[in-house]
């Protein structure tokens, strides 16, 4: 008489060094929230600055050259630093997103960025959320919903 034993593993390959992959026992850790790609952009343009203002960086060329992008994409980001300093706020305090992509991208701000009156960036802004209401899992409370 032949007994069949069968047994049940759960198993996930984490990344090492190089994308190699590791087989690893165990259910899979639950993925970490990430902070919006436009938030950590916008701490990057304020960073940016910080640097050029106390002399540590000439000028965007340079710090174009030392991120190895072009003086094009620099300048897309260091643009976030016209926007009205309450949208700034905002952007920074977006809530982390569990999985998939944010609907807000810095290509999405340009014509929020390209208003210089800070009024008439609030109306932009102020529709770009009722756009985005919703697609953008959010807090009570958050952006005055």
């Amino acid at each position: 008489m032949n007994k069949t034993i069968t047994t049940r593993s759960e198993f996930h390959f984490k990344r090492k060094q190089r994308g190699r992959k590791t087989l690893a026992e165990g259910a899979a850790p639950p993925p970490r929230p990430r902070v919006p790609r436009i938030s950590r952009l916008m701490a990057l343009a304020i960073r940016f600055d910080t640097l050029i203002r106390s002399g540590e960086v000439a000028d965007q060329a340079e710090l174009a050259r030392l991120g190895l992008v072009t003086r094009t994409r620099m300048t897309q980001i260091m643009s976030l630093l016209y926007l009205a300093p309450d949208i700034q706020e905002e952007i920074l305090d977006l809530p982390a997103a569990d999985s998939g992509r944010t609907v807000i991208t810095e290509r999405t701000l340009r014509p929020v960025v390209a208003e210089l009156d800070w009024g008439a960036q609030r109306v932009k802004w102020g529709r770009l959320q009722q756009k985005w209401a919703s697609d953008i899992p959010r807090p009570s409370g958050f952006l005055g919903f």
